[in-house]
């Protein structure tokens, strides 16, 4: 709270960012941690644990949940606080799961069999994190929205239009189209060719899911230790050291859960992951009505660029949340790392040139060579689950589950995605710096329609 004789420090505007005029003002921190409290970390244990976990994010959390409901002794590490990666720092939007592919491409890749049961799953997905959602009574703002996704281009209305018949096709899942004459329902934009409405797909708010799954964690006698990175993961023979500088922990078990975190102790998943950044920044408050207007439809919203963007209302403010890929002409403390997306928005929503700017934020998805998502256990005998792709929010839970499951050597740990083999790259050392190139190469490919 800001003390009666200290004056209010004045935001910028939405037009400030997008022409880099931002010094200050700005919190780099993530809007979704406004509820939450910071906590000393947890003291590590001192005797060795069923099952230590690599990362406190919604995969880590959930496998946590699972073994420590079916008897097992867990420890949950974390290298910064619980939660500062990728799960408290995404846009809140849950999809079905659904593979990085038009269903199309997934087929010609899969066969048919097995690409109806990767998407089957996907949906699974979806309404496996409501049932969780609702049965642990975690108040997280859940709600089956829908996501409307605006075509960038005729033919983008088109390929969308084919692709949601063939996911109701193949998967069962509804969707509907909705033309340009009739965007303006779902959205105040004259930028998008129509678009396609998933209506089943969902929106929470991450940080207080977060901190629902936390609190049950540790309600169920689990351990998370925070300021705990890991740096060396040793095999013993009963199982496994991990070494922080906050001491040792000995684990039977060892589930690496980082994502896009992924970090030195464990060659395997590294040389598998490719860090990705992405980045999003909140308005500040603004009238309700003023969000009702711009996006009437009430859903959450991407676009069909390769290099797209994502943006809601938040849960819980009248404030509009916009994502997109991280800004590498700067620190990504620096303001002008998120120029880019002031102007994306923009250009989507030109209306809103005066609307304030209060936060901006940036973290890591963890992408593969093959832009699937992968879970199963390493040749040194480490389990691990990640590689979501930017679609992590109902991925991660299911994944949790299974692989705990699959830890635990329980039939419900069958998951479609166990037996897809995980690449690596000859290459994979130099993948991240090449990150920025082969984005500004989709830029183009955007811009020019190539």
């Amino acid at each position: 709270m800001i003390a009666d004789s200290v004056a209010p420090v004045s935001l910028p505007t939405l037009a400030d960012l997008a022409q880099g005029r931002v010094r200050s003002g700005l919190t780099m921190a993530p809007w979704w941690w406004e509820p939450l409290d910071d906590a000393p970390p947890a003291a590590l244990p001192g005797a060795p644990v069923d099952v230590a976990i690599v990362g406190s994010g919604f995969t880590g959390l959930v496998a946590a949940l699972t073994l420590l409901r079916a008897g097992r002794s867990v420890t949950v590490l974390e290298a910064g606080r619980p939660g500062f990666g990728a799960s408290t720092r995404n846009g809140g939007q849950i999809g079905s799961g659904n593979q990085k592919f038009r269903v199309k491409t997934l087929i010609a890749m899969m066969g048919q069999t097995k690409a109806e049961a990767l998407l089957r799953e996907g949906v699974a997905m979806l309404d496996h994190i409501e049932a969780l959602i609702r049965d642990e009574g975690i108040a997280c703002h859940f709600t089956r929205c829908g996501r409307f996704r605006g075509a960038m281009r005729p033919a983008h209305y088109e390929a969308m239009a084919r692709d949601m018949e063939d996911l109701r096709r193949h998967a069962g899942v509804a969707s509907f189209m909705v033309p340009r004459a009739a965007q303006h329902a779902e959205i105040a934009s004259d930028l998008f060719h129509g678009g396609s409405v998933l209506p089943d797909d969902a929106s929470l708010h991450p940080g207080l899911y977060h901190a629902g799954l936390l609190d049950r964690v540790q309600a169920a006698g689990g351990i998370v230790a925070g300021q705990a990175e890991v740096v060396a993961l040793r095999p013993e023979a009963r199982g496994f050291t991990l070494v922080t500088p906050r001491g040792r922990v000995q684990a039977r078990d060892v589930i690496v859960a980082t994502n896009g975190y992924t970090q030195h102790f464990d060659s395997y998943t590294r040389r598998r992951i490719v860090p990705v950044g992405s980045a999003l920044i909140a308005t500040g408050a603004l009238p309700p009505a003023r969000i009702a207007a711009l996006m009437p439809g009430g859903r959450m919203y991407g676009n069909s660029a390769r290099v797209f963007s994502y943006f809601r209302a938040a849960p819980d403010a009248p404030r509009l949340i916009w994502g997109g890929r991280i800004g590498h002409n700067a620190a990504q403390t620096d303001p002008r790392a998120y120029a880019h997306l002031a102007r994306d928005l923009l250009a989507t929503f030109p209306q809103m040139a005066d609307a304030p700017v209060s936060h901006a934020w940036s973290g890591r998805i963890g992408y593969t060579f093959d832009e699937f998502p992968h879970l199963g256990r390493t040749p040194a005998g480490v389990h691990y689950a990640m590689g979501y792709c930017g679609t992590g929010v109902s991925r991660a839970t299911w994944f949790g589950r299974k692989i705990a499951q699959q830890l635990m050597g329980v039939a419900e740990g069958a998951s479609e995605f166990s037996d897809l083999r995980f690449p690596s790259h000859p290459f994979a050392a130099l993948a991240p710096a090449a990150v920025p190139f082969v984005e500004q190469w989709y830029r183009l490919r955007d811009r020019f329609a190539f």
